[in-house]
C-alpha cells in the first residue's frame, strides 16, 4: 500500500486530506471501518482539482521547497542552531532556548510547531518551509531577529526609570485638580490601552472619563507644574531612580549596542540619562519630538536607523511598546512596571505578543547569543 498526504507537496496542509492505493481487499478492508464522510466535501474539491492540474506546478513547487529546505539548513548553523536531515517541507531545528525561538517567532508573526517535554524534542522546533519567495525571506528575518539581534531598544519609564512617584503620580495629581480623583489601578489600566504612550493624553482620558471637561492643554499645564515643579514646589521627576543597577546595563552595552525608543519629551528623558551618568551607554535615543508615538513603529524603526542594524529585540511594559515592535518586526520583550499589579499586566503583556516577560532588564544578557 502507498500512503500519500496532500500536505506538503501540494500545500493543502489545512485540508487534512490524502489518498492511499492498495489491493483492493485491501482499500475494501479499510473502508469497512472508516467513517462514512471521512474528509470533508471542500477538501476534496480541492484535492481533486490539485491532482488534475498538479503538473503544471507541482514540480516547481517541489524543487522550490527543496531549495527553501537547503537554505534554512544553511543559515540555522551560522546562527548557532542545528538541524536533523529532513525530507519533508520541513526544517527540525536545534535550538539552545527552543521556547524563546518558538515565541520570539510567535511575537513576529510566525507559526511554527513545539514539542512538549518528555518527547526527545524539547529544545527543538519543526520550521515549515512556505514555499514562496516572499515569506522564505519574513521566515529568515525572524529568524536572525530571534537568534542574532544586533541592538537591544528599550523603553524608559517604568523599565530602566521608575515612574511610580513621578509620572504615574503626576496623573492622579492632575486628574485630581481637576475634581476626578483616579485610583491606581485605574491609571494602570489607562496605561495598558492602546495609544497610552502619551501621559498627558492619558490624564485627560481619565478625567473625561469622570465626567469632567478639559481641555488638554490645561491638563498638560497642570501635569508639567507637578512633575517639573514650580518655584516653591520641587518637581516629582525628583522621585525617580534608576531601576536596573548601572552595571548591568554596562554589561549588556559591552556586548550588544544599546538604544532608547521612549515617548518622553527630549527635556526629560536627557534629564534622567544626565542625572544616572547613563547617556554613554545608549548610543541612540529617540524621543517624543522625533516620531509618532508608540504603537506606531516608526520610532523604533528610527533607532535601529541610527544604530545602524537591521535587526533588534526591544523591552517595555506597555502594550503599546509591544505592538510597536511587532509592527517594526523587533522581538517584543514585556516587563511589569514598578506599581502595576503583577497579574493584569503580565496578561496585558501577553495579549499583545510579548515574546517573554522578565522581571528585570538584567535577564536580558542571559538571552542573548
Amino acid at each position: 500500500m502507498v500512503i500519500r498526504t496532500f500536505s506538503k507537496a501540494y500545500g493543502l496542509a489545512g485540508m487534512r486530506v490524502g489518498y492511499a492505493v492498495g489491493a483492493a481487499p485491501l482499500i475494501h478492508a479499510m473502508r469497512c471501518v472508516g467513517s462514512p464522510y471521512p474528509v470533508a466535501g471542500l477538501s476534496v474539491a480541492a484535492a481533486l482539482g490539485a491532482l488534475r492540474t498538479a503538473g503544471s506546478w507541482l514540480p516547481r513547487n517541489v524543487e522550490r521547497i527543496r531549495a527553501e529546505r537547503r537554505r534554512l539548513r544553511e543559515m540555522l548553523p551560522e546562527l548557532g542552531a542545528g538541524s536533523r536531515e529532513s525530507q519533508g517541507n520541513f526544517v527540525l531545528g536545534e535550538f539552545r532556548d527552543a521556547e524563546w525561538v518558538w515565541r520570539a517567532l510567535a511575537g513576529l508573526g510566525i507559526a511554527v510547531r513545539r514539542f512538549h517535554s518528555g518527547d526527545g524534542l524539547e529544545n527543538s522546533l519543526r520550521i515549515t518551509c512556505p514555499g514562496e519567495e516572499q515569506g522564505f525571506t519574513r521566515l529568515c528575518a525572524a529568524l536572525r531577529t530571534a537568534l542574532r539581534p544586533e541592538a537591544l531598544l528599550i523603553d524608559m519609564d517604568g523599565v530602566i526609570a521608575d515612574v511610580s512617584g513621578s509620572y504615574r503620580r503626576a496623573i492622579a495629581l492632575t486628574a485630581e485638580s481637576f475634581g476626578a480623583p483616579v485610583t491606581r489601578a485605574q491609571i494602570a489600566g489607562a496605561k495598558s490601552e492602546p495609544g497610552a504612550n502619551n501621559d498627558w493624553v492619558v490624564t485627560h482620558r481619565l478625567i473625561s472619563r469622570a465626567g469632567v471637561t478639559a481641555g488638554l492643554d490645561e491638563v498638560r499645564w497642570r501635569f508639567e507644574e507637578w512633575y517639573r515643579g514650580t518655584p516653591t514646589r520641587s518637581g516629582l521627576e525628583l522621585s525617580e531612580r534608576l531601576l536596573p543597577e548601572r552595571r548591568a546595563l554596562e554589561s549588556l552595552a559591552a556586548r550588544i549596542p544599546l538604544g532608547i525608543v521612549t515617548g518622553r519629551p527630549r527635556r526629560d528623558c536627557e534629564r534622567f540619562l544626565t542625572r544616572f551618568g547613563l547617556r554613554d551607554i545608549f548610543r541612540a535615543v529617540v524621543c517624543m519630538e522625533d516620531a509618532p508615538l508608540k504603537p506606531d513603529p516608526a520610532p523604533v524603526r528610527l533607532a535601529m536607523n541610527r544604530l545602524g542594524v537591521t535587526s533588534a529585540w526591544m523591552i517595555g511594559d506597555t502594550p503599546d511598546d509591544v505592538a510597536a515592535a511587532r509592527a517594526a518586526g523587533v522581538a517584543p520583550i514585556g516587563i511589569v512596571a514598578p506599581g502595576d499589579d503583577p497579574g493584569p499586566a503580565r496578561l496585558a503583556l501577553e495579549r499583545a505578543g510579548a515574546a517573554r516577560i522578565v522581571s528585570d532588564v538584567s535577564e536580558l544578557e542571559a538571552m542573548l547569543p
